[in-house]
């Protein structure tokens, strides 16, 4: 991978592992069931959305999306069952969006996905992690949940449903801990087979900075809202618009060359796939 978004959510790699984006290899355990040990770099279990922006609802990634892994490293064995309606994986990897370990940090962290697709309309997905993403001297345990629902309600009709929580140790050796939240909802509408539309809704609630920090006296405790439209050019090429508003309880952002709660911008991408 290459451009910005490799530049800075890769900036703690070493320079040689900056621009990877997957390098894995499987290798399937049984010769009769779909049960397979994978290990490499690969992406993450987290979430339901991808780096990758042409296959998201959205333009841009929920709160939740941009504040969640979009790579891991380790090994992980995945198994599906034979009639495709379950997936369940365990995993071992080096942190929290990480390929190269953090330096001091001698503890792998754990992770579980649960995946339950009963039918072609329904998709439902409870994940975790479990681990350390700082030097051992420093160890603060994060215990992370992730869950979310895909409803086609009809074949131009999808809402997806998200909620995250998570929780992190105060101080290493703490029994006391700092938590977040966030709920999301996306309703997309594909009104012709070139015209599409999304609307989403979400809340995200980091008072004490687990994963944003502020340094303002109420954290991260902020609503957002957006309106996508794209626009299918060719099978390979979308054109894609959105319109997108943040509203915090602290003033956190800059707006108009003024420190503000609210920040307001519009996106817009040419996606191109070979």
């Amino acid at each position: 991978m290459e451009g910005t978004w490799a530049q800075y959510n890769s900036s703690a790699e070493q320079p040689l592992l900056k621009n990877l984006w997957q390098a894995n290899v499987g290798v399937k355990l049984s010769k009769k069931k779909n049960f397979w040990l994978d290990a490499g770099v690969f992406p993450s279990h987290i979430g339901f959305e991808s780096p990758v922006g042409k296959t998201c609802d959205a333009l841009t990634r929920c709160i939740i999306g941009d504040n969640t892994p979009s790579w891991e490293s380790g090994i992980k064995i995945g198994y599906s069952s034979d009639n495709g309606k379950w997936f369940l994986s365990g995993l071992v990897v080096n942190g929290w969006q990480r390929i190269a370990r953090v330096n001091g940090n001698n503890t792998p962290a754990l992770g579980t996905q649960i995946t339950f697709t009963p039918n072609s309309k329904i998709t439902f997905n409870y994940s975790t992690f479990i681990g350390n993403d700082k030097p051992d001297t420093v160890s603060q345990m994060r215990y992370y949940h992730n869950f979310y629902a895909i409803l086609n309600a009809t074949d131009k009709f999808r809402i997806t449903l998200g909620f995250d929580y998570g929780m992190e140790q105060k101080s290493k050796g703490s029994s006391k801990y700092n938590s977040l939240y966030s709920p999301v909802m996306i309703f997309h509408y594909q009104f012709c087979n070139k015209i599409a539309a999304a609307i989403r809704g979400e809340y995200y609630s980091d008072k004490n900075g687990i994963l944003i920090a502020t340094g303002t006296p109420n954290g991260f405790q902020t609503f957002g809202y957006s309106l996508n439209l794209d626009y299918k050019i060719s099978d390979n090429v979308m054109w894609r618009l959105e319109g997108r508003g943040l509203s915090s309880k602290d003033k956190i952002f800059t707006l108009d060359n003024q420190v503000s709660n609210q920040n307001y911008f519009v996106t817009t991408s040419l996606a191109i796939a070979f």
